[in-house]
């Protein structure tokens, strides 16, 4: 009898969803905001409650400057992500096209590519002042290193006895990216779009916080400079919210697209 009810217990452990302990550790992070602060452990002056936070993040909501400053990042962040995407994939296929190209631009890209962003804020602001235009260089520059890493690497990974395969067939230089490159870099290209995604959110909102262009950024640069801490943190949480909403999109799009590829079905059955 000891035994069984031994044997069972691991099973019930194992009957309690994931989602429920991630609730529970939502809601001790909750009660940690809201008590710090009114406790004295952390100085409420620059750590408002959680309740206060939340009650200007209701302010906020109700703003109309606070749904501007939203759409601006988001079509900051959507611009520059799609300008990383069909520039990493054009140059991508390009210097994979050949194995001298590859040699030929292998050192410029690994001297280009650890340049961080924010190095070149100087040269945006001297080229387009604090227009959305600062952001998209700055966004489009980080999100394409990704982008083009990845589709080195899938059409690097094609299967050798698959490209001798449609040699031997003659098949069309069409027909072999149709059917054997494309589907082999699909996967790798879709990985670089999700890193990029999250790259393209932080470096856009970074901008508009440094550079001021209009945004979320510019929107907590202006709630620091009047004091307004809660709703600095208002703002805070509005980004995370936005960079989970991303996050969902990008593995939605990666499901849809990569239905027919082993690791999606592999979640899918599990």
């Amino acid at each position: 009898m000891t035994e069984s009810r031994l044997d069972r217990a691991p099973e019930r452990r194992q009957k309690v969803p994931d989602a429920a302990f991630g609730i529970v550790g939502v809601l001790v992070f909750a009660a940690l905001l809201e008590s710090l602060p009114r406790l004295g452990v952390l100085p409420r002056k620059y750590f408002p409650t959680l309740s206060e936070t939340l009650t200007a993040l209701a302010g906020q909501l109700g703003s109309a400057s606070f749904w501007a400053a939203l759409l601006d990042t988001v079509r900051g962040w959507g611009f520059g992500l799609g300008i990383a995407l069909i520039a990493g994939t054009a140059v991508g296929f390009a210097i994979a096209s050949s194995a001298k190209t590859i040699a030929i631009t292998a050192s410029t890209i690994e001297f280009l590519r650890p340049i961080p962003s924010v190095a070149l804020i100087p040269l945006a602001v001297l080229l387009f002042g604090t227009d959305i235009r600062s952001t998209l260089l700055l966004v489009g520059y980080a999100s394409f290193w990704p982008v083009l890493v990845q589709v080195l690497h899938g059409v690097q990974d094609i299967d050798p006895v698959a490209a001798n395969t449609t040699e031997s067939y003659g098949f069309s230089r069409w027909a072999v990216f149709r059917h054997l490159v494309w589907p082999t870099t699909l996967p790798y290209l879709i990985t670089g779009a999700r890193l990029s995604a999250s790259v393209a959110l932080i470096l856009t909102i970074s901008a508009e916080l440094i550079i001021g262009s209009p945004g979320l950024g510019s929107a907590i640069a202006r709630a620091q400079a009047s004091n307004a801490i809660a709703d600095v943190y208002a703002m805070v949480i509005v980004s995370g919210l936005l960079g989970m909403a991303v996050n969902v999109l990008i593995r939605s799009i990666e499901r849809r697209v990569l239905r027919w590829h082993l690791s999606i079905r592999k979640d899918e059955v599990s």
